[in-house]
């Protein structure tokens, strides 16, 4: 697959962040109204709070996923006269969905269908990081790798060629070192960019199919397309339901996938959870 980028017509000058430093405008809870809803997702411990709270203002606004123990933030930025809604997804290692974290994490970035997903990766444990990297990019080709911690890496001797990764990838990869906002107008200027279009992803997707699963994959996508039109990435769901993902499986004979693609992004990954919850005990 071509795992190139694509840059739209327009002033590099314009886009430059350089010249855009000044646009960011933190603005905290203040999200009534939004262009552009964007995940923040990541291992912990990978800075993924502290790119949060350089892009929103915010120290600690966390809240529940509905009717959830799973500590969710949201806060919003302006930049570039536009208003972004960011929400930062419970770190985890996999969207397996073998936990609850992973779950939420999943369905968000799955039904939610942000705008634009941060993918944050720790640059001095960057092959551990990867995995959740490629599974993100299996569900959406919306996305932007921050490489935090530049800093320690470099305190460890570590390099990281983020040109060659990005190309490896498909999509953009910005060094970042958020505790002295390193990368920030960089960061901020990428999720700008490709929530307008500017920069469009071809991100790498791992090919594995035999020709039987390839086929199998082929009708259950042509069902599923069928039973829940405007449902995203009817693939991926495909493949969850060959695995027997029992969440997915119960989303499915139950009729709730189809209602996911309508519902507020915000409330999207919660609702699932409490509509799987509620047939588990039918």
């Amino acid at each position: 697959m071509n795992t190139s980028l694509k840059t739209a017509p327009g002033s590099a000058c314009e886009r430059c962040p350089a010249h855009n430093v000044g646009n960011l405008i933190k603005l905290g809870i203040d999200m009534a109204d939004w262009d552009y809803v964007v995940a923040l997702a990541g291992n912990p411990n990978t800075g993924k709070s502290t790119i949060f709270n350089a892009l929103t203002g915010l120290r600690q606004h966390t809240g529940n996923w509905p009717g959830k123990t799973v500590t969710r933030a949201e806060g919003g930025f302006s930049f570039g006269g536009q208003r972004f809604k960011l929400v930062d997804l419970p770190g985890t290692y996999s969207l397996l969905s073998t936990s609850l974290d992973e779950e939420v994490a999943r369905n968000f970035i799955l039904f939610g269908q942000p705008d634009v997903t941060i993918i944050v990766a720790d640059a001095t444990r960057l092959e551990r990081n990867l995995n959740l990297v490629l599974q993100v990019l299996e569900i959406t080709d919306r996305a932007v790798v921050a490489l935090n911690l530049m800093d320690e890496a470099r305190r460890h001797g570590l390099t990281v060629d983020e040109r060659s990764l990005a190309r490896d990838l498909g999509v953009p990869v910005v060094p970042t070192s958020a505790r002295s906002k390193q990368g920030i107008p960089e960061l901020v200027q990428t999720v700008s960019d490709i929530a307008n279009g500017q920069v469009v992803c071809r991100p790498r997707r791992l090919k594995h199919e035999s020709p039987a699963l390839k086929k199998a994959v082929a009708e259950l996508v042509d069902q599923l397309e069928a039973g829940f039109p405007g449902l995203p990435n009817a693939r991926w769901v495909a493949l969850r339901l060959l695995e027997g993902d029992p969440r997915v499986v119960e989303a499915v004979q139950r009729g709730e996938l189809g209602d996911l693609t309508r519902d507020d992004p915000g409330l999207v990954a919660g609702n699932l959870a409490l509509q799987l919850e509620a047939t588990s005990h039918a």
